[in-house]
Protein backbone atom coordinates (compact mmCIF):
# COMPACT_ATOMS: atom_id res chain seq x y z
CA UNK A 1 0.00 0.00 0.00
CA UNK A 2 1.31 3.46 -0.92
CA UNK A 3 1.78 5.64 2.15
CA UNK A 4 -0.11 8.93 1.86
CA UNK A 5 0.41 12.26 3.59
CA UNK A 6 -2.30 13.10 6.13
CA UNK A 7 -3.61 16.52 7.08
CA UNK A 8 -2.57 16.01 10.71
CA UNK A 9 1.07 15.65 9.64
CA UNK A 10 1.18 19.39 9.02
CA UNK A 11 -0.56 20.46 12.22
CA UNK A 12 2.30 20.40 14.73
CA UNK A 13 2.72 17.73 17.40
CA UNK A 14 4.05 14.20 17.15
CA UNK A 15 2.83 13.33 13.66
CA UNK A 16 4.51 16.34 12.09
CA UNK A 17 7.66 15.73 14.16
CA UNK A 18 7.83 12.16 12.88
CA UNK A 19 7.32 13.24 9.27
CA UNK A 20 10.15 15.77 9.54
CA UNK A 21 12.53 13.43 11.34
CA UNK A 22 11.79 10.31 9.27
CA UNK A 23 11.31 11.78 5.78
CA UNK A 24 13.15 15.13 5.68
CA UNK A 25 16.07 15.41 8.08
CA UNK A 26 17.92 12.38 6.74
CA UNK A 27 18.22 14.12 3.38
CA UNK A 28 18.84 17.71 4.54
CA UNK A 29 20.43 17.63 7.99
CA UNK A 30 23.91 16.60 6.85
CA UNK A 31 24.04 19.54 4.46
CA UNK A 32 23.45 22.04 7.29
CA UNK A 33 26.26 21.03 9.63
CA UNK A 34 28.12 24.29 8.92
CA UNK A 35 25.29 26.25 10.54
CA UNK A 36 25.71 27.25 14.17
CA UNK A 37 22.05 26.39 14.78
CA UNK A 38 21.33 23.79 12.06
CA UNK A 39 18.09 22.35 10.73
CA UNK A 40 18.55 19.21 12.83
CA UNK A 41 18.00 21.16 16.07
CA UNK A 42 14.45 22.00 14.93
CA UNK A 43 14.33 25.37 16.64
CA UNK A 44 12.10 28.10 15.21
CA UNK A 45 14.95 29.50 13.10
CA UNK A 46 18.48 28.57 12.00
CA UNK A 47 21.73 30.52 12.45
CA UNK A 48 24.68 30.75 10.09
CA UNK A 49 27.44 33.38 10.43
CA UNK A 50 25.29 35.16 13.04
CA UNK A 51 22.49 35.54 10.47
CA UNK A 52 19.16 34.18 11.73
CA UNK A 53 16.92 32.74 9.03
CA UNK A 54 13.40 31.30 9.12
CA UNK A 55 10.70 30.43 6.61
CA UNK A 56 7.02 29.55 6.90
CA UNK A 57 4.09 28.76 4.61
CA UNK A 58 0.53 29.85 5.40
CA UNK A 59 -2.57 27.95 4.32
CA UNK A 60 -5.12 29.23 6.84
CA UNK A 61 -8.82 28.95 6.07
CA UNK A 62 -10.66 31.26 5.90
CA UNK A 63 -8.18 33.78 4.53
CA UNK A 64 -9.75 36.64 6.51
CA UNK A 65 -10.93 36.05 10.08
CA UNK A 66 -11.75 38.06 13.23
CA UNK A 67 -8.59 39.90 14.29
CA UNK A 68 -6.48 39.17 11.23
CA UNK A 69 -5.97 37.53 7.86
CA UNK A 70 -3.50 35.28 6.11
CA UNK A 71 -1.28 38.32 5.36
CA UNK A 72 -0.95 39.56 8.92
CA UNK A 73 -0.49 35.95 10.04
CA UNK A 74 2.36 35.42 7.58
CA UNK A 75 4.20 38.60 8.53
CA UNK A 76 3.82 38.17 12.29
CA UNK A 77 4.55 34.45 12.29
CA UNK A 78 7.89 34.88 10.53
CA UNK A 79 8.91 37.92 12.59
CA UNK A 80 8.14 35.93 15.73
CA UNK A 81 10.14 32.88 14.66
CA UNK A 82 13.22 35.06 14.15
CA UNK A 83 12.66 37.04 17.36
CA UNK A 84 12.40 34.11 19.78
CA UNK A 85 15.94 32.96 19.02
CA UNK A 86 17.26 36.28 20.37
CA UNK A 87 17.56 38.11 17.06
CA UNK A 88 16.43 41.44 15.69
CA UNK A 89 14.35 40.78 12.54
CA UNK A 90 15.64 42.85 9.61
CA UNK A 91 13.60 41.96 6.53
CA UNK A 92 11.06 39.59 5.01
CA UNK A 93 10.33 37.98 1.68
CA UNK A 94 6.84 37.15 0.45
CA UNK A 95 5.91 34.49 -2.09
CA UNK A 96 2.32 34.33 -3.38
CA UNK A 97 0.63 31.39 -5.09
CA UNK A 98 -2.77 32.42 -6.44
CA UNK A 99 -5.44 30.31 -8.06
CA UNK A 100 -6.79 31.62 -11.35
CA UNK A 101 -10.05 33.44 -10.69
CA UNK A 102 -9.09 34.59 -7.18
CA UNK A 103 -10.61 37.95 -6.20
CA UNK A 104 -8.28 40.88 -6.93
CA UNK A 105 -10.05 42.88 -4.22
CA UNK A 106 -9.34 40.19 -1.60
CA UNK A 107 -5.75 39.86 -2.80
CA UNK A 108 -5.16 43.58 -2.43
CA UNK A 109 -6.75 43.58 1.03
CA UNK A 110 -4.37 40.86 2.18
CA UNK A 111 -1.29 42.53 0.68
CA UNK A 112 -2.30 45.85 2.27
CA UNK A 113 -2.52 44.10 5.64
CA UNK A 114 0.96 42.65 5.17
CA UNK A 115 2.33 46.13 4.49
CA UNK A 116 0.62 47.52 7.56
CA UNK A 117 1.96 44.86 9.91
CA UNK A 118 5.49 44.80 8.50
CA UNK A 119 5.72 48.59 8.69
CA UNK A 120 4.32 48.62 12.23
CA UNK A 121 6.88 46.05 13.34
CA UNK A 122 9.72 47.85 11.57
CA UNK A 123 10.52 44.80 9.43
CA UNK A 124 10.10 45.60 5.70
CA UNK A 125 9.20 43.15 2.94
CA UNK A 126 12.07 43.57 0.49
CA UNK A 127 11.75 40.74 -2.02
CA UNK A 128 9.24 38.18 -3.23
CA UNK A 129 7.61 36.17 -5.98
CA UNK A 130 4.13 35.70 -7.45
CA UNK A 131 2.73 32.67 -9.26
CA UNK A 132 -0.76 32.03 -10.68
CA UNK A 133 -1.86 28.42 -11.17
CA UNK A 134 -4.86 26.80 -12.87
CA UNK A 135 -8.18 26.83 -11.05
CA UNK A 136 -8.43 23.81 -8.80
CA UNK A 137 -4.66 23.36 -8.46
CA UNK A 138 -4.67 24.85 -4.94
CA UNK A 139 -7.24 26.20 -2.52
CA UNK A 140 -7.49 29.88 -3.55
CA UNK A 141 -4.33 31.45 -2.15
CA UNK A 142 -1.21 30.55 -0.21
CA UNK A 143 1.72 32.61 1.10
CA UNK A 144 5.29 31.72 1.95
CA UNK A 145 7.29 34.22 3.99
CA UNK A 146 10.94 34.07 4.97
CA UNK A 147 12.73 36.32 7.41
CA UNK A 148 16.30 37.23 8.22
CA UNK A 149 17.64 38.83 11.35
CA UNK A 150 20.85 39.56 13.16
CA UNK A 151 21.95 38.94 16.72
CA UNK A 152 20.08 41.32 18.99
CA UNK A 153 22.23 44.05 20.49
CA UNK A 154 20.69 43.09 23.85
CA UNK A 155 21.29 39.34 23.69
CA UNK A 156 24.81 39.44 25.15
CA UNK A 157 23.73 41.57 28.12
CA UNK A 158 20.81 39.16 28.65
CA UNK A 159 23.22 36.21 28.72
CA UNK A 160 25.54 38.03 31.14
CA UNK A 161 22.57 38.38 33.46
CA UNK A 162 21.89 34.63 33.16
CA UNK A 163 25.50 33.80 34.08
CA UNK A 164 25.17 35.80 37.31
CA UNK A 165 22.97 32.97 38.58
CA UNK A 166 24.02 29.81 36.75
CA UNK A 167 26.37 28.40 34.14
CA UNK A 168 25.27 29.12 30.59
CA UNK A 169 27.34 28.27 27.52
CA UNK A 170 24.94 29.01 24.67
CA UNK A 171 24.89 32.09 22.42
CA UNK A 172 21.20 31.91 21.49
CA UNK A 173 17.81 31.27 23.10
CA UNK A 174 17.27 27.58 22.33
CA UNK A 175 14.63 25.03 23.27
CA UNK A 176 17.42 22.95 24.85
CA UNK A 177 18.63 25.61 27.33
CA UNK A 178 16.37 24.96 30.32
CA UNK A 179 17.81 23.76 33.62
CA UNK A 180 16.42 22.91 37.05
CA UNK A 181 14.75 25.89 38.71
CA UNK A 182 14.18 27.97 35.56
CA UNK A 183 10.72 29.53 35.52
CA UNK A 184 8.25 29.30 32.62
CA UNK A 185 6.38 32.46 31.60
CA UNK A 186 3.65 32.95 29.00
CA UNK A 187 3.13 36.44 27.59
CA UNK A 188 -0.68 36.28 27.56
CA UNK A 189 -3.92 34.39 26.99
CA UNK A 190 -3.80 30.94 25.45
CA UNK A 191 -6.12 29.64 22.73
CA UNK A 192 -7.58 32.85 21.34
CA UNK A 193 -6.39 32.44 17.74
CA UNK A 194 -7.55 28.87 17.27
CA UNK A 195 -10.95 29.34 18.89
CA UNK A 196 -11.65 32.67 17.17
CA UNK A 197 -10.88 31.11 13.80
CA UNK A 198 -12.78 27.89 14.51
CA UNK A 199 -15.84 29.80 15.71
CA UNK A 200 -15.86 32.03 12.65
CA UNK A 201 -15.10 29.25 10.16
CA UNK A 202 -17.64 26.74 11.45
CA UNK A 203 -20.27 29.26 12.54
CA UNK A 204 -20.33 28.08 16.15
CA UNK A 205 -20.60 31.60 17.57
CA UNK A 206 -19.01 30.67 20.90
CA UNK A 207 -18.25 34.29 21.66
CA UNK A 208 -18.94 36.85 18.97
CA UNK A 209 -16.27 39.27 20.16
CA UNK A 210 -13.44 36.74 20.26
CA UNK A 211 -10.55 37.70 17.99
CA UNK A 212 -7.26 36.20 16.95
CA UNK A 213 -4.21 37.27 18.94
CA UNK A 214 -2.06 37.66 15.80
CA UNK A 215 0.72 40.17 16.56
CA UNK A 216 4.48 40.69 16.09
CA UNK A 217 6.43 40.07 19.30
CA UNK A 218 9.82 41.52 18.28
CA UNK A 219 9.40 44.63 20.44
CA UNK A 220 8.15 42.55 23.36
CA UNK A 221 11.21 40.29 23.07
CA UNK A 222 13.52 43.30 22.90
CA UNK A 223 12.14 44.57 26.21
CA UNK A 224 12.48 41.15 27.80
CA UNK A 225 16.11 40.83 26.66
CA UNK A 226 16.85 44.28 28.05
CA UNK A 227 15.68 43.01 31.44
CA UNK A 228 17.84 39.90 31.11
CA UNK A 229 17.87 36.36 32.45
CA UNK A 230 16.11 34.64 29.54
CA UNK A 231 17.43 31.23 28.43
CA UNK A 232 14.71 29.96 26.06
CA UNK A 233 11.81 31.39 24.06
CA UNK A 234 9.30 29.94 21.62
CA UNK A 235 6.00 31.05 20.11
CA UNK A 236 3.28 28.48 20.89
CA UNK A 237 1.70 28.15 17.45
CA UNK A 238 0.66 24.72 16.10
CA UNK A 239 0.04 22.35 19.00
CA UNK A 240 -0.23 25.28 21.41
CA UNK A 241 1.35 25.52 24.85
CA UNK A 242 1.34 21.74 25.28
CA UNK A 243 3.55 21.24 22.24
CA UNK A 244 5.89 24.09 23.20
CA UNK A 245 6.62 23.00 26.76
CA UNK A 246 7.06 19.39 25.64
CA UNK A 247 9.63 20.58 23.07
CA UNK A 248 11.43 22.43 25.88
CA UNK A 249 11.33 19.33 28.08
CA UNK A 250 12.49 16.87 25.41
CA UNK A 251 15.33 19.00 24.08
CA UNK A 252 16.52 20.21 27.50
CA UNK A 253 16.17 16.70 28.98
CA UNK A 254 14.42 18.20 32.00
CA UNK A 255 10.98 17.87 33.58
CA UNK A 256 8.53 20.76 33.67
CA UNK A 257 5.78 21.32 36.24
CA UNK A 258 2.96 23.69 35.26
CA UNK A 259 0.30 25.26 37.47
CA UNK A 260 -3.00 24.95 35.58
CA UNK A 261 -4.62 27.73 37.60
CA UNK A 262 -1.85 30.17 36.65
CA UNK A 263 -2.24 29.67 32.88
CA UNK A 264 -4.27 32.57 31.43
CA UNK A 265 -7.18 31.09 29.45
CA UNK A 266 -10.14 33.37 28.60
CA UNK A 267 -13.60 32.19 29.60
CA UNK A 268 -14.70 32.10 25.96
CA UNK A 269 -11.83 29.76 25.05
CA UNK A 270 -12.47 27.54 28.04
CA UNK A 271 -16.22 27.31 27.34
CA UNK A 272 -15.66 26.47 23.66
CA UNK A 273 -13.11 23.80 24.51
CA UNK A 274 -15.41 22.25 27.12
CA UNK A 275 -18.20 22.11 24.55
CA UNK A 276 -16.02 20.51 21.88
CA UNK A 277 -14.03 18.25 24.19
CA UNK A 278 -10.63 19.68 23.25
CA UNK A 279 -7.75 20.87 25.42
CA UNK A 280 -7.15 24.65 25.31
CA UNK A 281 -3.46 24.00 25.95
CA UNK A 282 -3.21 22.25 22.56
CA UNK A 283 -4.69 25.14 20.55
CA UNK A 284 -2.42 27.34 18.43
CA UNK A 285 -1.64 30.97 19.23
CA UNK A 286 -0.18 33.60 16.90
CA UNK A 287 0.93 36.54 19.05
CA UNK A 288 2.35 34.97 22.20
CA UNK A 289 5.69 33.72 23.47
CA UNK A 290 6.65 31.11 26.08
CA UNK A 291 9.82 32.12 27.90
CA UNK A 292 12.24 30.18 30.09
CA UNK A 293 14.04 32.46 32.55
CA UNK A 294 16.34 31.97 35.53
CA UNK A 295 14.22 32.04 38.68
CA UNK A 296 16.00 35.08 40.10
CA UNK A 297 14.86 37.22 37.15
CA UNK A 298 11.37 35.79 36.65
CA UNK A 299 9.51 38.56 38.47
CA UNK A 300 11.48 41.27 36.65
CA UNK A 301 10.75 39.74 33.24
CA UNK A 302 7.09 39.27 34.13
CA UNK A 303 6.82 42.90 35.18
CA UNK A 304 8.30 44.23 31.95
CA UNK A 305 6.07 41.96 29.84
CA UNK A 306 2.95 43.22 31.64
CA UNK A 307 3.84 46.81 30.74
CA UNK A 308 3.73 45.99 27.02
CA UNK A 309 0.47 46.11 25.09
CA UNK A 310 1.00 42.51 23.93
CA UNK A 311 1.89 41.21 27.40
CA UNK A 312 -0.78 42.54 29.74
CA UNK A 313 -1.94 39.05 30.75
CA UNK A 314 1.54 37.55 31.13
CA UNK A 315 1.97 35.00 33.92
CA UNK A 316 4.54 32.72 35.53
CA UNK A 317 3.03 29.27 34.97
CA UNK A 318 5.63 26.74 36.08
CA UNK A 319 9.25 25.69 36.38
CA UNK A 320 11.82 23.17 35.26
CA UNK A 321 12.58 20.28 37.61
CA UNK A 322 14.85 17.24 37.78
CA UNK A 323 12.42 15.23 39.94
CA UNK A 324 10.54 13.82 36.93
CA UNK A 325 10.55 13.51 33.17
CA UNK A 326 8.16 15.15 30.72
CA UNK A 327 5.52 17.75 31.55
CA UNK A 328 3.14 17.49 34.51
CA UNK A 329 0.18 19.78 35.16
CA UNK A 330 -0.90 20.56 38.71
CA UNK A 331 -4.65 20.75 38.09
CA UNK A 332 -7.15 23.20 39.54
CA UNK A 333 -8.83 20.37 41.46
CA UNK A 334 -5.63 19.48 43.27
CA UNK A 335 -4.50 16.50 41.23
CA UNK A 336 -1.79 15.98 38.65
CA UNK A 337 -1.91 14.91 35.02
CA UNK A 338 0.70 14.35 32.37
CA UNK A 339 0.54 16.97 29.64
CA UNK A 340 1.50 15.01 26.55
CA UNK A 341 2.72 16.44 23.27
CA UNK A 342 -0.40 16.56 21.09
CA UNK A 343 -0.70 14.28 18.07
CA UNK A 344 -1.62 17.38 16.05
CA UNK A 345 -3.45 20.66 16.50
CA UNK A 346 -7.15 19.92 17.22
CA UNK A 347 -8.11 22.93 15.08
CA UNK A 348 -6.67 22.35 11.55
CA UNK A 349 -5.72 25.01 8.99
CA UNK A 350 -5.26 27.86 11.49
CA UNK A 351 -1.93 29.10 10.14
Amino acid sequence: MVEKIRLAQGAGGELMDNLIKDKILKYFAGKSNSAEIPLSMLDDAAVIDDIVFSTDSHTVQPLIFPGGDVGSLAVCGTINDVSVLGAKPLALSAGFILEEGFSVETFEKIVKSMGKYSEGAGVPIITGDTKVVEKGAIQEFMINTSGIGKRSEFLDSNIREVTRYRQFNQRWLLDSNLEKGDKIIVSGNMGEHGIALLSFREGYGFETKMKSDVAPINDLMKNALLTGGIVSAKDPTRGGLANTVNEFSEKSKIGIILDEEAIPIPNGVRSACDMLGIDPLEIGNEGKVVIGVVKEKADDVLSILKKHSFGKNAAIIGEATDTMNGVVLNTVVGGKRILHKPIGDPVPRIC
